[in-house]
């Protein structure tokens, strides 16, 4: 694999959010409904982008990927039971690969980056949501050592729950 990581720039959003559209029809597809019109979107990328939190994967200059590495707990979790005490947390957000681009080890290169990210940083773990209706994404997370908690819900994306998962580093 020749990619790399970079941070995310306002020049990248209309390529993210031409990736996360084709992710969606994907997704859609196959009789997943994890992401519509209402996320992602531009707004979202850009605040990721001014808090520094956005990084992207290139494949001969050309993007592919994205995953947000975030310190901010959204409100949706705050009722979550984490493992661990919240603080030295990070938070996963909106991991994307180019359905093009999917089944070359892409998703677990990003993961294996905010994994990183987070040991050298020093946080005590790492946490994420994904669609409960997404089995290939909980086995994704779950082989690469989550434990699934409880449910949350987004009600602009679905009337079915996320579940949440947690990595302790």
């Amino acid at each position: 694999m020749n990619a790399h990581i970079r941070i995310a720039t306002s020049q990248d959003i209309d390529a993210l959010l031409n990736i996360t559209k084709a992710c969606a029809k994907h997704m859609t597809e196959k009789g997943i409904f994890q992401w519509n019109e209402n996320y992602p979107n531009r707004e979202a990328f850009a605040h990721d982008i001014t808090r520094n939190e956005l990084y992207v994967l290139l494949e001969a200059n050309e993007i592919m990927g994205c995953v947000v590495i975030s310190t901010l707990m959204d409100e949706e979790y705050k009722t979550v039971d984490w493992i661990t005490p919240n603080g030295a947390n990070i938070y996963i957000h909106r991991l994307a690969v180019h359905p093009k681009a999917q089944g070359k080890g892409y998703a677990q290169f990003l993961m294996q980056f905010a994994e990183n990210y987070a040991i050298e940083n020093n946080y005590s773990s790492i946490r994420l949501d994904t669609f409960s209706k997404n089995p290939r994404n909980q086995k994704f997370y779950e082989l690469r050592g989550y434990k699934k908690l409880e449910d949350i819900y987004f009600p602009k994306q679905s009337v079915y729950p996320f579940h949440c998962y947690e990595r302790i580093l």
